[in-house]
């Protein structure tokens, strides 16, 4: 079997936006869960701006996901994490994730890490990167982020709520609060030896 390699994404993964967000779509009906719908051209513009990762094998899409900056870069989302049911079981969920969060602590050093999920297999990443569970006025306010909910159908608990509370589980990485003895050993060493 041909090696699954997991990449930051540019311009020529473009081609791969269909077959991701179609898998997206898939994943949430299976789990019945709501996701925040996005564009053909808001993923595209991700991969352009090298705020995507992606994993290939070989040409065969394998997974995806990618990193925002909100509230003049003090925050970063870590969004959108799928792996295609081919190659679901083999690990790759958690490689994608340690590039997106590696790729947003080099980006931006400072900024505080936040994901928004569902999934008790993400929050398990979440927490062993150390990310901590917290409510969402934790999180950005801004408010360019909140619209991104819109497309989720669970979007009216999040407006009964007054943002405090949705079905999703809150989840975020404080640099300030963790840095540097509180990482895992490994992840400390993986940030240390990031190549500009």
């Amino acid at each position: 079997m041909e090696e699954i390699k997991v990449m930051v994404a540019d311009e020529s993964h473009i081609k791969y936006v269909d077959i991701i967000l179609e898998t997206i779509a898939e994943a949430a009906k299976v789990r019945g869960t709501g996701i925040a719908k996005r564009s053909p051209e808001y993923v595209a513009t991700k991969m352009r701006e090298t705020k995507a990762v992606i994993a290939l094998q070989g040409d065969k899409f394998a997974g995806f996901s990618y990193i925002e900056t909100w509230g003049n870069k003090q925050y970063v989302t870590t969004s959108g994490l799928i792996v295609h049911p081919d190659f679901r079981g083999l690990g790759l969920a958690k490689k994608i994730k340690n590039v997106t969060f590696t790729l947003a602590r080099k980006r931006w050093p400072h900024a505080k890490i936040f994901s928004l999920t569902s999934g008790s297999a993400v929050m398990k990443m979440n927490t062993q990167l150390g990310y901590l569970p917290v409510t969402f006025n934790d999180l950005t306010d801004d408010e360019s982020f909140w619209r991104g909910c819109e497309g989720c159908i669970n979007s009216d608990v999040l407006h009964r709520t007054n943002r405090r509370y949705c079905i999703c589980t809150a989840m975020l990485f404080d640099p300030e609060r963790d840095l540097p003895a509180k990482l895992p050993a490994d992840v400390l060493e993986r940030i240390k030896n990031i190549n500009d």
